[in-house]
């Protein structure tokens, strides 16, 4: 009596496509950090413009390339620059000389000036420098935690609703009017959970749930709607597309600077990006320019649909036939 096994080639050749994948996880989780430093963090110097050119003198000198230097003329300049996120932070040479820090648009440049004040109060020939904080984080998330790690619940949940909508809906109108359904109600349970439960959102809870909604829905969207060109192949498109590339270069837990470029830049103009700068913003910076995040997340939704309708009009296509098939498949289980 025989017994069937798997091949050696095949197994040898399984082993090795697995320890690929394992590697290319493991290289895009962990390229950011790694690659990651301090360069071109946009800071306010306040004061006269002698002062100013002072500093940003000192500060190049000090730290060569991590500040990205915007003069203004005085206090309430740099706390506006800083209110609309326009800068990280800011220091004031004119008059009582003070470091603004906002930690709810970035602890680690907060911390990094923070310790600048002692050296700035040497340099200055003043006792103290104070340190004050204009747009602290909120009590449930005083570390920024949550915020830091909300691209990936929102990167699994439009993955799974994308390839669960793809496996289970047949026709697709109907896989489209599943996921927008799927991306309201997850938008409103993610943003009560994320507002009302743990406390990490702030502002208007409808648009907190609006941009969650809009990631779901964008993420979700592009992967059923390449699956109604392609077939179950395209479900690919989420893990490689959302998981490897996207939420590594989301930026959420620090400045997109930070990133070698131009990755950061990108990395917000993909859901996860423009969804986390998104509910940051709204939380904790209502005077900030918002429209190119909006524009990024609708873009993407606006592109799911615009495959579907390929799919759906494509008659000689994967998805179609793929849908014929399982409408006939469940006909006949009805019957049989």
């Amino acid at each position: 009596m025989s017994t069937l096994h798997t091949p050696w080639r095949r197994l040898l050749g399984i082993g090795a496509a697995l320890s690929a994948v394992v590697t290319l996880l493991a290289l895009a989780f962990l390229w950011p950090s790694a690659t990651s430093k301090a360069h071109d963090l946009p800071i306010a110097l306040a004061g006269p413009s002698a002062a100013v050119a002072q500093l940003d003198a000192a500060l190049e000198q000090r730290a060569p390339g991590v500040f990205d230097v915007v003069a203004t003329g005085d206090r309430a300049d740099a706390v506006a620059l800083v209110e609309s996120r326009d800068v990280y932070g800011a220091i004031v040479v004119g008059g009582q000389p003070e470091v603004l820090t906002t930690t709810a648009g970035s602890a680690v440049v907060a911390q990094q000036l923070a310790a600048l004040a002692p050296v700035l109060a040497q340099q200055l020939g003043v006792e103290d420098v104070p340190v004050t904080d204009l747009v602290p984080l909120s009590t449930g998330d005083p570390r920024g935690t949550i915020l830091g790690l909300v691209t990936l619940p929102l990167v699994i949940g439009g993955m799974i609703g994308g390839i669960g909508i793809s496996l289970l809906v047949v026709g697709v109108w109907r896989r489209v009017a599943a996921t927008g359904a799927y991306a309201v109600v997850g938008g409103l349970a993610v943003a009560a959970v994320l507002q009302g439960m743990f406390g990490a959102l702030q502002g208007a809870y409808l648009v907190n749930a609006a941009i969650v909604a809009l990631a779901l829905a964008g993420i979700a969207g592009v992967i059923v709607g390449v699956v109604s060109i392609v077939g179950r192949a395209g479900i690919a498109v989420g893990p490689v597309l959302f998981l490897l590339f996207a939420n590594p270069i989301a930026s959420a837990a620090a400045p997109w600077q930070m990133l070698p470029a131009p990755w950061g830049a990108i990395g917000q103009w993909l859901p996860p990006g423009a969804a986390a700068a998104l509910l940051r913003d709204h939380s904790y910076f209502p005077a900030a320019g918002t429209a190119g995040l909006w524009l990024a997340l609708v873009g993407w939704v606006v592109v799911g649909l615009l495959l579907a309708t390929i799919g759906h009009f494509k008659d000689t296509g994967a998805a179609t036939r793929a849908a014929i098939e399982e409408a006939e498949d469940a006909r006949v289980g009805t019957f049989s």
